[in-house]
Parts: structure tokens; sequence; C-alpha cells
């Protein structure tokens, strides 16, 4: 359980966000202009998609929490300004999906993420 530096973020502050029931917890760990570039099948890495600013993240945690689905923190490190996490989903139906996060901390919030993401077809 590692903490930035001066800051608030910590891994349980990210599994209460990544299991909660909505993408609000999760949303009020991203600063103001955040970016989030995602890669998987559809947003390859040479045209990944990329949010930013809290606007368009919040839409996509939206998305992803009005889902019947559940998401888990597997694990998470954070050293200094910096922490990878991989986190596991699972659809009603069975469909898992699993993503692994690069984050960019800047006083105590995600600056930048770079998300990779794989699911069962």
């Amino acid at each position: 359980m590692g903490t930035a530096t001066g800051s608030a973020f910590d891994t349980e502050t990210l599994r209460r966000g990544i299991e909660g029931n909505t993408g609000n917890t999760l949303l009020a760990l991203y600063a103001d202009d955040a970016k989030i570039r995602i890669i998987d099948r559809n947003t390859q890495p040479s045209h990944p998609k990329v949010l930013q600013g809290r606007g368009e993240i919040a839409e996509m945690l939206d998305d992803v929490y009005s889902r019947d689905m559940t998401h888990k923190l597997d694990q998470c490190v954070i050293q200094g300004d910096h922490a990878a996490f991989t986190e596991s989903c699972e659809y009603a139906d069975g469909t898992r999906v699993l993503a692994e996060s690069m984050i960019t901390l800047r006083e105590g919030k995600i600056a930048e993420q770079i998300l990779i993401q794989a699911w069962d077809e």
C-alpha cells in the first residue's frame, strides 16, 4: 500500500474508486486537465483513443459503470509520482476484461494515464 509523496493518492483510494458502483469516486482522482490514452483491439497504438479533461473522462466512466459488470483492482504499485495497476472486470454473461494502466500523478491527482485493455470475444 504505497502513497505518493505528499498526496492522498493510495492503493485503497484507487480500490474504492475502481470497485465502486459509479464512476464518481474514480473521477475524483483525476486532475481537471487529465489525459487518458486507451489502447485495445479497436484503438491500436498508432491511433489510440485519447480522452482530454475530466468531462470526457466522466463520459467514459458513466458509460462503463452503467454496464452490468464488476470491477476489481488486482494489483497496484505506487512509486513517487507514478503508479501502475491491473484491473479485472467481468460482465454478467461471464465475458472478462483485463486492463493495465500506467499513471503519472500531479499533486495527488492522476494527470496522465495509458490504459491497455483486452477482453474475451
